[in-house]
């Protein structure tokens, strides 16, 4: 903990704890990206076979569905997804030394520190190294600029996918959350039918119900309540929105706006990444 305390005071990649730091550089990274293509702004991806295992960073506010769309991602493209998220919720139900420490942070809607989840990462990175995983989609991470700047230092990201969605619908999707807490899924009771105004089109989310063996077993996160999800998003846009505009200035990311639940943005996310065919290949393989 010493080293990145340590680390977080200076910008010398030399400060970088070494565990980090040959983790991220052992993860070999993804194919060429181009998002400034001509084909609509549409990345081009070569065949990730052979070559570098994809990179990428999902950004976007709480509850946005960062971790639905890259789970699925990396379902598709085989490289893990690690969501700093799950990490803490890891240690938060571990006896370990910083569970009670994260209860208080997470419960208040706060950011837990540069140097926690440092620590959380590097662990995940060292044991997926372990088992031979290549490349990532990160969840969660960076959410500060000072985040973005390390990982800068340690790695190359190919991609970032912003994932927008209205902020009415932010708060009625995260009210709406629930896990079953036998088997640890997360499913969604809200049912979501919001009205077009302000320029803004109407939007419909049918509820993601649980199967009947986990129905009678759902939990709410202690962490969403109305005044705690909006206190997250508050902190989200005061803090971590400028990553956008430190990857933006680096010609990396690439902006989505959500039409509606899975069944409507799924399809539409995999032609704005130019990977349908590769989805149907996968499928046709499989």
């Amino acid at each position: 903990m010493a080293a990145l305390t340590r680390l977080l005071k200076s910008s010398s990649s030399s400060s970088i704890p070494f565990l980090f730091r040959r983790s991220l550089s052992s993860t070999t990274t993804a194919v060429v990206s181009d998002i400034e293509s001509q084909d609509n702004q549409r990345p081009n991806f070569s065949d990730p076979k052979g070559s570098r295992n994809f990179q990428w960073v999902f950004l976007g506010c709480p509850g946005v569905g960062k971790g639905t769309y890259a789970s699925r991602l990396s379902t598709l493209l085989g490289v893990p997804h690690i969501a700093t998220g799950d990490l803490v919720r890891e240690e938060l139900s571990s006896s370990g030394p910083l569970s009670r420490q994260l209860a208080e942070i997470v419960n208040q809607g706060k950011l837990v520190s540069d140097e926690i989840i440092f620590n959380l990462l590097s662990k995940r990175l060292e044991a997926g190294e372990s088992k031979g995983e290549s490349g990532f989609i990160l969840d969660g991470f960076p959410r500060t600029i000072r985040q973005a700047e390390i990982l800068d230092e340690v790695t190359e990201i190919d991609l970032v996918v912003n994932l927008k969605l209205r902020e009415d619908v932010l708060v009625e999707k995260c009210l709406g959350r629930r896990i079953c807490s036998q088997c640890g899924k997360g499913f969604n009771v809200a049912s979501i039918n919001a009205k077009a105004e302000n320029g803004r089109p109407a939007m419909s989310m049918a509820p993601l119900l649980p199967p009947s063996h986990c129905s009678t077993k759902l939990i709410t996160r202690a962490d969403d309540t109305e005044e705690v999800v909006k206190e997250r998003l508050r902190v989200y846009h005061e803090k971590s929105q400028p990553v956008e505009d430190f990857y933006r200035e680096q010609g990396k990311i690439m902006e989505f706006d959500l039409p509606g639940g899975i069944p409507e943005s799924w399809p539409k996310l995999l032609e704005a990444l130019n990977l349908e065919d590769y989805e149907v290949k996968r499928s046709a393989v499989a």
